[in-house]
């Protein structure tokens, strides 16, 4: 209570800052223990004072997005987990192709918002359910486009508070699925993209139809899963190799491989992050023995103890 006071904020009730709330609901795996504490601010002040009361407390401090990409242990996570999906907004200039969007909008909506002000770049996005700011932390990408090739500079502010600053995308290091932002302990305020203009707005929208459709064919939209879970090991796919060694529809308790797409493991209904995690090293353990290789995961996982 006085380290919010402390750092501006006059009620605790201000931030809803929850105790001991299910992770669960906050991923699309729909799996996880609980938060010690958990608060989803609004803005960048209230997500401010929320670092600055961590520090005061001296206690872990988590950021999430959609939970798109994400695997969290049954036993939850210590300290204060800060959900960004509420920090929302965007702003399009149709004449110069610029975007400047926050860490929690929808990458979808931006997709989406990108077409219909006939600007070019973001149509691979739209069936990619996360937030702007996990996309470039993750790089994230699809159909040959990811998020490194249209951002054109992040606003970030330290996990131990202090001012905000930007950093350009010739900086940020940007591989396939990786960024600078993976390893340094920056939370992403917004992102500035430079997209292109003057394209017609309905065939681009016609086009994002049509990416989200082929997605929504061809991967397990129908049950809560993670996404891609293992990066491709170039210029392999790591689905098909997965496939090829007739791991589809292979269970542990409640996760399963997928039957439509091999890349993907789907909660069935009474997954555990520990059966998740479990079908994880399965695969790993078998690609490396057939193969001779580690699958590196792509999904990002808390809470657990460090592999060996």
């Amino acid at each position: 209570m006085e380290g919010l006071k402390t750092c501006g904020l006059e009620l605790l009730n201000e931030l809803k800052l929850e105790s001991m709330a299910l992770l669960s609901k906050y991923t699309t795996l729909r799996v996880g223990g609980a938060a010690q504490w958990l608060a989803e601010p609004k803005n960048e002040e209230e997500l401010k004072s929320l670092i600055c009361w961590a520090q005061a407390k001296q206690i872990p401090c988590q950021i999430i997005g959609a939970g798109s990409n994400l695997l969290i242990n049954d036993s939850g996570l210590r300290g204060i987990c800060i959900c960004m999906r509420k920090i929302q907004g965007s702003k399009l200039n149709s004449k110069n192709g610029l975007i400047e969007a926050s860490s929690g909008e929808s990458l979808p909506s931006l997709s989406r918002q990108a077409a219909k002000a006939g600007l070019h770049g973001l149509e691979w996005a739209v069936g990619i359910p996360g937030t702007v700011g996990g996309a470039a932390v993750m790089n994230a990408g699809a159909q040959g486009s990811c998020i490194a090739n249209w951002l054109q500079s992040v606003k970030v502010i330290p996990y131990k508070g202090g001012k905000s600053f930007e950093i350009n995308n010739k900086d940020l290091d940007f591989s396939y699925r990786n960024s600078l932002l993976q390893k340094e302990e920056l939370i992403v305020l917004s992102a500035k993209f430079q997209l292109e203009p003057g394209h017609n707005h309905k065939q681009l929208s016609q086009v994002t139809n049509q990416n989200l459709s082929h997605r929504t064919s061809t991967q397990p939209y129908h049950l809560p899963s993670c996404g891609s879970v293992f990066r491709n090991p170039e210029p392999l796919k790591a689905g098909r190799i997965i496939e090829e060694l007739g791991l589809k529809g292979h269970r542990i308790g409640g996760a399963e491989i997928s039957n439509i797409h091999a890349n993907f493991i789907v909660n069935t209904g009474n997954a555990t992050a520990e059966d998740i995690s479990k079908l994880i090293a399965f695969i790993q353990e078998r690609v490396l023995n057939e193969h001779g290789f580690l699958l590196y995961p792509e999904v990002k996982q808390l809470g657990f103890s460090p592999k060996a």
